[in-house]
């Protein structure tokens, strides 16, 4: 985000006793050649944001990003992370809730399912707009866009696949079927595809040896939706898909394109027309 021109001031938030201080890491990004100001701040670990984050680090916030938590490890499940990173993620929300009630929250927190609703609810207990809570799923967007381009070799910039449902095993559903250069692949092509988008995460897991999970790609793909936001909060409408809470299917949040305005979420989009496939 400090790459973005549009940022004026970047807070980095982390808690004390990190492998990398937060200090270090605000340091290190306030090098770089664009105009915002990077600042600190770390709390110890039994703080509660909520009342001990000095106010300058939230207040006037127009996006605020949660990459907190902790990472799967092989073999584990979304729901295992649940009971420990839902709490992780109030403390914060918490926070933006009575420094920055109208900014955007986009909760890159595992599982996303489960903890953006969690975390829309609490909003809507202190009378603040539950959409201003929206789930980062742009990563699965971002898979999908690259297989694609693995499989077709089509232009990748010109690539465009909107992924709907959730951010979890099968309820992560890219639809192939509305980019013009997924209209020769096979069935089976495209499942194998559904498959790899679904289980791209572990992919990584595996592929670092249960010492981390997606970081670099994950930063890339926030930095896409946060851009998104703040495009759309200077009055230049854009798109990205995102979980958010929305009447799109009979259930109360769901991932699907939604145009980010100058109020923040300014439209969740109905689904597309899906093949016999997708509907199944």
């Amino acid at each position: 985000m400090a790459t973005n021109t549009m940022v004026k001031e970047l807070s980095v938030y982390d808690l004390e006793g990190g492998m990398v201080p937060a200090e270090g890491v605000a340091t290190d990004l306030s090098h770089l050649e664009f105009p915002c100001r990077v600042k600190a701040y770390s709390l110890p670990a039994q703080a509660r944001p909520v009342k001990d984050l000095p106010a300058a680090c939230l207040e006037g916030c127009s996006l605020v990003l949660v990459t907190a938590g902790v990472p799967r490890k092989p073999g584990q499940s979304r729901k295992d992370l649940l009971q420990v990173n839902a709490g992780i993620a109030k403390l914060v929300v918490e926070a933006c809730a009575k420094r920055c009630p109208e900014a955007i929250v986009g909760l890159i927190v595992n599982p996303v399912n489960s903890v953006v609703p969690a975390m829309a609810r609490l909003y809507e207990k202190k009378g603040l707009d539950p959409r201003r809570i929206i789930g980062v799923t742009t990563l699965d967007v971002v898979r999908a866009n690259k297989f694609v381009f693995e499989a077709t070799g089509a232009p990748v910039d010109s690539i465009n696949v909107p992924v709907i449902g959730g951010h979890a095993g099968k309820s992560v559903l890219p639809l192939f079927s509305q980019e013009k250069a997924c209209a020769d692949l096979s069935l089976e092509l495209r499942k194998s595809l559904d498959v790899r988008v679904q289980d791209a995460g572990a992919e990584i897991v595996r592929a670092k040896c249960g010492k981390g999970s997606a970081t670099l790609s994950l930063g890339y793909a926030g930095y896409l939706l946060g851009s998104a936001v703040l495009n759309g909060l200077a009055g230049n409408r854009t798109t990205e898909c995102a979980f958010v809470k929305s009447n799109v299917t009979e259930l109360p949040y769901f991932a699907s394109p939604v145009t980010f305005g100058p109020r923040g979420v300014d439209r969740v989009h109905q689904l597309p027309r899906l093949d016999n496939y997708e509907k199944d």
